[in-house]
């Protein structure tokens, strides 16, 4: 077996995507030819375009719902929308992208004996009763709410891929991320920091939901990245789940403040209702990431990774076709 610094042929599904283009990136920098496959549903070639001229690079439109026939010796499965505007635009298709996709992903893994990591998710946690969360928790999750799609759909996508690891011997990677944030996050994708950094640029006023003291966890892209390439280096023996995330926990009325300080807004704050589902705590125990993971820990602070997320937004809205 190639050792991981050696190049290998790497397939990044929903590799146009916000995560899944820094991905490439990573991949790229350390010497890997990357197929990047994605349909364009929230992935922009805009993401990738820096890479189209590499020679170890292929961008390929394709949706995983149907199968993939490459020849590769790892598989990162990002595909799939993430934030709840766009998987409730379509939630059937979500669900499909999910199940679906990890069911011809695995095949493709299986047929060419490729490791395959899962990019998974904090929801499979739903609206937890213990808080924070660790991977042994199983969740308290609606499903048959307007979240489903995407909540059950990574559920069932993880009972796959340990199905796959039971029966066929598969070496799978599955990891749970929590909120990440940074540069080419979708301008219009609901998900609250792009929200309030956008809002706050455009001098609008900023939208709470319900009173602003739920929490998340926010991690900078490139901590994220950073563990997900950790995880593909794991032995064998370490499949997962492994929660990845930024153990620092903010109040939604904390995020905006700190958004309007840093952008010098005058936007006001306006409260809306709380939408259906929405958890009231999200914060990841990373005791398992930092034993398994090479002692990995986050380490952008919000402000740091806030700042170059503004800057980003801050050029895409000055261009003119984004008036």
């Amino acid at each position: 077996m190639r050792q991981y610094n050696a190049s290998k042929r790497m397939l990044v599904t929903g590799g146009a995507g916000f995560l899944g283009s820094h991905l490439c990136d990573r991949l790229i920098e350390q010497g890997h030819d990357v197929l990047c496959v994605d349909n364009f549903f929230t992935g922009t070639k805009r993401n990738v375009e820096h890479l189209l001229d590499h020679p170890r690079f292929e961008l390929m439109r394709h949706d995983v719902t149907f199968p993939l026939y490459v020849e590769v010796d790892e598989i990162f499965n990002l595909a799939c929308p993430a934030s709840p505007i766009h998987y409730q635009h379509d939630p059937v298709q979500t669900t499909k992208t999910s199940v679906h996709g990890a069911i011809n992903m695995l095949g493709l893994a299986k047929r060419v004996r490729a490791k395959i990591l899962q990019a998974s998710t904090s929801e499979v946690y739903g609206d937890p009763d213990i808080h924070p969360q660790v991977e042994a928790y199983w969740g308290r999750v609606n499903p048959i709410g307007i979240r489903s799609c995407y909540d059950e759909g990574k559920r069932c996508a993880e009972t796959l891929f340990f199905d796959y690891h039971r029966q066929h011997k598969l070496r799978i990677k599955v990891v749970r991320i929590f909120n990440t944030y940074g540069p080419r996050m979708h301008l219009n994708d609901g998900r609250v920091v792009s929200n309030f950094i956008v809002q706050a640029l455009k001098g609008e006023d900023i939208t709470i939901y319900g009173d602003g003291q739920q929490t998340r966890s926010f991690c900078y892209v490139d901590d994220l990245v950073e563990a997900m390439l950790r995880m593909m280096n794991t032995g064998d023996e370490v499949p997962g789940p492994i929660n990845i995330g930024n153990p620092g926990e903010f109040s939604m009325l904390e995020l905006a403040n700190k958004v309007i300080e840093l952008t010098g807004s005058k936007s006001k704050l306006v409260r809306m209702p709380l939408p259906a589902d929405d958890p009231k705590q999200r914060r990841p125990d990373i005791s398992l990431a930092q034993k398994e993971l090479g002692d990995w820990v986050p380490h952008t602070q919000l402000a740091e990774g806030l700042t170059k997320t503004i800057a980003y937004f801050d050029q895409i809205l000055s261009e003119p076709k984004a008036a």
